[in-house]
């Protein structure tokens, strides 16, 4: 199979949304998707840049993404923060995926980042297994903290 891996554009942002979209329906989220592809264009190609992207293309069609931000850890100085990285699912045990975290590490490694991090649900198991065998540490005594868009306007609330 020929593949391209590469930054993503702009025009990209519509097939971006719908591998998105794929995953949240694939983590039984299928209404949690919020942002749209004028937000993704505005965001990643705006002069603020929030994110940077590489997309997986076959045949001119984007099927697989890597999309990640810089976070700063005061343990460790700059790190970059791997918020998604989607393979559609006709795709899996391509061989995609780790071209995809390749290219995450190398533009890691070329930003002098201390570490690269990234969730993984604990009942994704062939996720969890793919980063393990790529050298990963699974924190599994750590627990994701969130703050929601609601949790936000009752914290501020509780602030007056």
């Amino acid at each position: 199979m020929e593949y391209l891996i590469r930054n993503a554009r702009k025009e990209d942002m519509g097939q971006v949304l719908k591998l998105v979209q794929e995953l949240a329906d694939f983590e039984n989220e299928p209404k949690a998707v919020e942002v749209t592809q004028a937000d993704l264009e505005k965001d990643g190609f705006g002069e603020n840049k929030l994110f940077h992207c590489f997309v997986a293309e076959v045949a001119d069609e984007i099927v697989g993404i890597a999309l990640v931000y810089p976070r700063y850890s005061t343990w460790k100085g700059p790190v970059i923060h791997l918020e998604d990285l989607i393979v559609a699912e006709k795709m899996r045990g391509s061989g995609l995926g780790t071209a995809l975290l390749d290219e995450v590490v190398k533009y890691g490694h070329g930003l002098g980042v201390k570490r690269i991090c990234w969730e993984v649900l604990d009942w994704n198991d062939p996720a969890i297994e793919f980063y393990e065998k790529k050298g990963a540490n699974v924190l599994r005594d750590w627990d994701v903290v969130q703050l929601d868009e609601k949790g936000i306007e009752n914290y501020m609330e509780d602030l007056d």
